[in-house]
Order: C-alpha cells, then sequence, then structure tokens
C-alpha cells in the first residue's frame, strides 16, 4: 500500500455544485439564486454592516454623550438625619437601611453636613464630607471610612 492508493471513506466526499450547466443538473437557467431581485443578479455582494433593511446600528445608537457605567453613585444621608439615632452604638450601612434613611444596601453610602448633631455617635461609612466629620467629631463621635 502507498499513499497514492489512498481514498476518502464512503460517503465522506461529495461533488461540489456544478451551477449554471443546464436543467439536467439541477441548477440550470438560473443557476440557484432564484428570479429576479438584489441577489439573483451579477456583481451583488452583501455589506458586512448590512442588516436586511432594519435600521442600521450605526444610525440606532445615540451620537452625542457619553455615560460613564463605572462611576460611583452615592446614597447621600445629612448629618441632622443621624440625630435620631443618637443612642445606637454603631451606625453602618444596614443600620441606615433598617431606619430607611438609605433605600438600597448594596450602594455605597455619603454622610454630608446639612444639619446640626449634640450627641455622641459612632459612624461606619464609605464617604463623608469634611464639614460633616467636622460635627460629628466636636460632638464627641468617631467616624471610619469602610
Amino acid at each position: 500500500m502507498d499513499l497514492a492508493s489512498l481514498k476518502p471513506a464512503k460517503g465522506a466526499t461529495k461533488n461540489r455544485k456544478r451551477r449554471g450547466r443546464g436543467e439536467g443538473s439541477g441548477l440550470g437557467v438560473t443557476a440557484g439564486r432564484g428570479h429576479k431581485g438584489y441577489r439573483s443578479r451579477g456583481g451583488s455582494k452583501k455589506r458586512a454592516w448590512f442588516e436586511g433593511g432594519q435600521m442600521p446600528l450605526q444610525r440606532r445608537v445615540p451620537k452625542f454623550g457619553f455615560t460613564n457605567i463605572n462611576k460611583v453613585v452615592y446614597q447621600v444621608v445629612n448629618v441632622g438625619d443621624l440625630e435620631k439615632l443618637a443612642g445606637i452604638d454603631l451606625i453602618n450601612k444596614d443600620v441606615l437601611y433598617e431606619k430607611r434613611l438609605v433605600r438600597k444596601k448594596r450602594l455605597p453610602v455619603k454622610v454630608l453636613g446639612d444639619g446640626e448633631i449634640t450627641q455622641k455617635i459612632n459612624l461606619e461609612v464609605n464617604a463623608i464630607s469634611k464639614s460633616a466629620r467636622e460635627k460629628i467629631e466636636k460632638a464627641g463621635g468617631s467616624v471610619t471610612l469602610v
């Protein structure tokens, strides 16, 4: 046995379609292109971006502006609101969620300095403004950033 005598297994290969070679071939007359229309004519080719007549992607998307999907959006709590929670030893995101001062547990919390605080509180949040930190520390409390 030599390499010249090797043949593919039976049924492994098919004859190619010989288009436009008469009626008997099954692909005569229109050569498998159907009747009329863009694709039946010579020189027709579909561009890579063509979407079959639906509104193309480059015309569907907005052309102006930019939305940063990685932007950190804080839930805001004011120092005046924390005055109501003075009896609790440690105020964190979970406590603020239970007392309905923030709406979502997964978003970070930032404390701003609007309002006054007279009682000592221990606070554990993601961010705090300079004025809010001063007010809390002036009242004898402490702030821990998570």
